[in-house]
């Protein structure tokens, strides 16, 4: 949201329920100054969006208050919600998480390798160059904050291993 104020972007969205089903949320970032569009309703105005983020957010409370009857009526049936051999497997679910976020980093590494490679070709050297030029560039770092050499760090030796 903030790269597109910092931009003067204009954020594209395929539904606008998808966006938030809060309507505060919706509001306050038309307060922002986001711009946003919807691909269902292109044309929506602030008043349109308005209406239908309080649409959506009653939707919501409904759907939670229909999947919580359901789940009671479930247990009151003697069903056993969850699956059973992820609650008695914690360390494979961790193992598998673990190698999920590692390949992550892995395709991120990849995605930034020509980013770096033209900013090392431009003369940045050291990490923290490299960070700065990151920054100028508004590529956020993986969590969507600014960058550090720490980061450049941990992303030069993803592409050294993925790459």
């Amino acid at each position: 949201m903030a790269l597109c104020r910092l931009h003067g972007a204009t954020l594209v969205i395929a539904k606008l329920d998808r966006l938030s089903r809060d309507a505060a949320f919706l509001l306050n970032l038309q307060k922002a100054g986001v711009r946003f569009v919807a691909a269902d309703m292109p044309e929506a105005n602030e008043l349109v969006v308005g209406i239908m983020a309080v649409v959506a957010q009653a939707e919501r409370k409904m759907i939670s208050t229909r999947t919580k009857a359901a789940l009671e009526a479930a247990k009151a049936r003697g069903v056993r919600l969850g699956k059973p051999e992820n609650l008695s497997n914690r360390e494979g679910g961790q193992v598998r998480s673990r190698a999920r976020q590692a390949q992550r980093a892995g395709e991120r590494a990849l995605d930034l390798a020509p980013v770096i490679a033209t900013v090392r070709a431009e003369g940045a050297v050291s990490l923290r160059q490299i960070a700065a030029a990151l920054n100028a560039r508004g590529i956020p770092a993986a969590r969507g904050g600014v960058w550090s050499a720490a980061q450049v760090h941990k992303v030069l030796a993803g592409i050294e291993i993925h790459g």
